[in-house]
């Protein structure tokens, strides 16, 4: 497999590292030379839709194309429920919503965003809609990798991402980088997540933790004990277990949940000796707010768990089926993952094929985690 260094010094000498006014080994270097002249492009699309974390760990490649391309009009086609992660995110400059589970939506979408006249889209999902989305927008440059599924509505076609980093595994935010890097883009210095904290979310969740007895002082732990998969979910009684240990650390809890979800922190509180404050109906730009706030986060693999990191929360993260390397939080501030690792691990994690319970996540001792929090606060103090 070939390195970073001889796929990119494979190509006529990057012409795109010339148009950053860079000497190879100078700052952020694409993955392969400039599919196309650059110079010519002003309008970009980002087709990324699914979930939360998803959403999240795009943001990196959004920084990077805004560095490229300062003056470029950047968009980004997310679903509808998760659109608020990116609410007053500076590197994009619109937003387009797309309607969950509606085919005239579909083609709503599909004609506006025919209408913007893209010049590039990256399709950095790969499903269904996405594809046929990136399709319907005309773009004369339409990128996609190589193993999607429709991949021939697509102009170019990337190779597989662990050839272009030379590596033999890679993040999704590296998976995503290096779609835009084998076009010309620089991206090996693989930046950080980053999400905007709204000034009225902010006052929002002060206002709230203030009126529950958390003032500015108080240093507290933002507790997600919900995931959407059982294969996700550690035990809620291991959770109240943790909350009385923070409770002895002198760390106040506030649990957090979607509201359909709110049965899991009901659980929680009846089953914690340790004061806990309930929120189960905020906004994604005051979940992004109370990240920020917090001394730090304990919960599943979730969304919510890549919304602390990208706000510098420091972190512990309980995993079950998923692929650590590809999906655990892309953090800068002090974090560890705590699992158990088994032979069937990683899974598609829709449900367990092995065992009557998801074991590896129920296998999980609250000792493990306790001892990581105690790790990271100390890292992070």
């Amino acid at each position: 497999m070939k390195s970073l260094r001889e796929i990119v010094e494979s190509s006529p000498r990057m012409r795109s590292v010339a148009m950053q006014g860079l000497q190879p080994d100078e700052g952020p270097q694409p993955l392969g030379p400039p599919r196309w002249d650059w110079s010519k492009v002003e309008r970009v699309l980002i087709v990324r839709l699914r979930s939360i974390g998803d959403t999240v760990l795009t943001t990196p490649s959004l920084f990077a194309l805004r560095r490229f391309l300062p003056h470029a009009r950047i968009d980004i086609l997310l679903e509808d429920w998760v659109a608020p992660v990116l609410e007053g995110f500076e590197h994009v400059d619109k937003v387009i919503v797309l309607e969950r589970d509606s085919t005239a939506a579909r083609l709503q979408v599909a004609r506006a965003i025919r209408g913007k006249q893209y010049d590039v889209v990256y399709n950095l999902h790969g499903g269904t809609t996405a594809t046929l989305l990136t399709r319907a927008s005309g773009a004369r440059h339409r990128v996609g990798f190589a193993h999607y599924q429709y991949a021939r509505l697509h102009s170019h076609l990337a190779p597989s991402s662990l050839v272009l980093w030379g590596a033999a595994r890679a993040h999704s935010v590296e998976q995503q980088l290096a779609l835009l890097g084998w076009t010309g883009v620089p991206v090996s210095d693989r930046p950080p997540t980053h999400l905007a904290i709204s000034e009225t979310a902010a006052a929002g969740i002060s206002g709230r933790l203030s009126a529950a007895g958390i003032d500015t002082l108080t240093p507290f732990a933002m507790v997600h004990p919900a995931t959407a998969f059982a294969t996700k979910q550690w035990a809620t009684e291991k959770f109240a277990r943790v909350v009385e240990y923070l409770d002895r650390r002198g760390l106040a809890t506030v649990a957090l949940a979607a509201p359909n979800e709110a049965g899991t922190v009901r659980n929680l509180i009846a089953n914690s000796s340790a004061s806990i404050v309930a929120f189960t109906d905020l906004s994604l730009p005051e979940v992004t707010a109370l990240a920020a706030r917090a001394r730090l986060f304990i919960g599943n693999d979730s969304g919510i768990a890549h919304i602390a990191a990208a706000v510098n929360t420091p972190a512990v993260v309980v995993f079950g089926s998923s692929n650590v390397a590809h999906w655990k939080p892309w953090a800068t501030a002090p974090a560890e993952i705590v699992l158990e690792e088994m032979e069937c691990q990683p899974c598609h994690g829709y449900f367990c094929e092995k065992f009557a319970q998801p074991e590896c996540i129920l296998r999980v001792p609250v000792e493990r985690v306790t001892s990581a929090i105690d790790r990271v606060l100390r890292e992070s103090a």
